[in-house]
Formats: structure tokens, C-alpha cells, sequence
């Protein structure tokens, strides 16, 4: 099997050369260029058109968030693995949606290195044990189920809920024990938001999604 093909790109020389370093004494990849910034690293990436871009995120010109961005949006058969030293969540997740298909911490040993750029060269998504905590910890903390339409305010939604009943602006306006005026621009307001020509096509999409039920 041919060696993996990689491109480092990282704004600190000496971290450079001791990665390419490590690297050259393994068979299953081998390092065909180097980028010291993000506007770079898509030049060489085009250029070179490696397997396999390791990428640091704070860099000059254009950090890596940005050079993952373009670089996927142009060569997305190209993969790129975040390596950096940092890990916190903003960095994570911008990677993420940049496009990087794995994120390793500058600490990781060269067997975990290896195992991801083998796992990114095949399209896989790969972290590193610590990144993988904070993903874990960042998901299960947050709410399981957004909730629906999130451009209503919870007023809004009440009233959304109650016209997916079948109520009148009227009966509405006796259960909430508001003014006919503040239902009907309650309503106005919906209709706007939900981007709906009527009632109608409000309580289809108030029962669609569990509302009014």
C-alpha cells in the first residue's frame, strides 16, 4: 500500500521539523511539503494535492479554521487534521464546521497521530481521548430536543399552540386572559414568522411539530 501523503502546516519552524522528524520514521506516511501559514497551506494543498493536511488553528495571514475552510470547499477529497494545542470548545467546533475531519492535541504520542491521519485519510472522523471527553460532556449537557420554532417568543408559541387547538382569536383571548388587539398581533406576528399565508398553513405546521396536540 502507498504511503499516506501529508502536508504540515504549522507557523512554528522547530514543531515542523520534529513532526516531519517523527515521521519519516514510519513507512505508512511520508511528508511531501511543509506550509508555515493558512493562505499557504491552500496553495501547497492545491498544488501538491496531499492525502492528508495537518493543520494548526493560530497562525498569520489566515489561521486554520479559515485555510480548513477553503481548503475543503475546494478539495474535499483532501482531509484535514486539526493539530494543535488548543482545546477549547469555540476551537473544537469551528473546526468542525470548517470541515476538519479529526482534532489532536500538539501532546499526542506518534501511534495516536498515526492512527488518526489513517483514519482521516479514509474519510473517517477521528478525535483525540481528551476531545472526545469535551464532546461527549459538551453534548449531554446541552437540552436533547430544541424547542419547536424558536424565532416565537414562549407567548408567541402559547398562542401558536392554542390556534393549532382549533381556538378562536377570541377564545384564545379569554384563556390567556389577554386583549383581542394583543391576540390577533400575537397572530400577525406568527404568520410572519413562520413565513405561512394563513391560519391554515400555521396549525398544519403547529401539528407537525407536536403542537396543538
Amino acid at each position: 500500500m502507498a504511503p499516506i501523503r501529508l502536508l504540515i502546516v504549522d507557523d512554528h519552524l522547530f514543531y515542523r521539523e520534529g513532526l516531519r522528524s517523527m515521521l519519516a520514521a514510519v513507512p505508512e506516511a511520508v511528508v511531501i511539503g511543509e506550509a508555515a501559514t493558512g493562505t499557504e497551506a491552500i496553495e501547497q494543498a492545491i498544488a501538491l494535492q496531499p492525502d492528508v493536511v495537518l493543520m494548526d488553528i493560530k497562525m498569520p495571514e489566515l489561521n486554520g479554521i479559515e485555510a480548513t475552510r477553503r481548503l475543503v470547499a475546494d478539495s474535499p477529497q483532501i482531509g484535514v487534521l486539526v493539530l494543535t494545542m488548543f482545546d477549547d470548545d469555540d476551537s473544537v467546533f469551528a473546526a468542525m464546521r470548517a470541515g476538519a475531519r479529526g482534532y489532536l492535541l500538539k501532546d499526542a504520542l506518534l501511534d495516536e497521530v498515526l492512527r488518526a491521519i489513517t483514519a482521516v485519510s479514509r474519510g473517517e472522523a477521528i478525535f483525540s481521548s481528551a476531545i472526545a471527553r469535551r464532546l461527549m460532556q459538551y453534548f449531554s449537557a446541552a437540552p436533547s430536543t430544541a424547542p419547536a420554532f424558536p424565532a416565537l417568543t414562549e407567548r408567541e408559541r402559547e398562542v401558536l399552540a392554542l390556534i393549532a387547538q382549533g381556538l378562536s382569536n377570541e377564545a384564545i383571548a379569554a384563556q390567556l386572559v389577554l386583549s383581542l388587539k394583543t391576540v390577533r398581533n400575537h397572530v400577525s406576528n406568527i404568520l410572519g414568522k413562520l413565513q405561512v399565508r394563513d391560519r391554515a398553513e400555521a396549525i398544519v405546521k403547529a401539528r407537525d411539530a407536536g403542537l396543538g396536540r
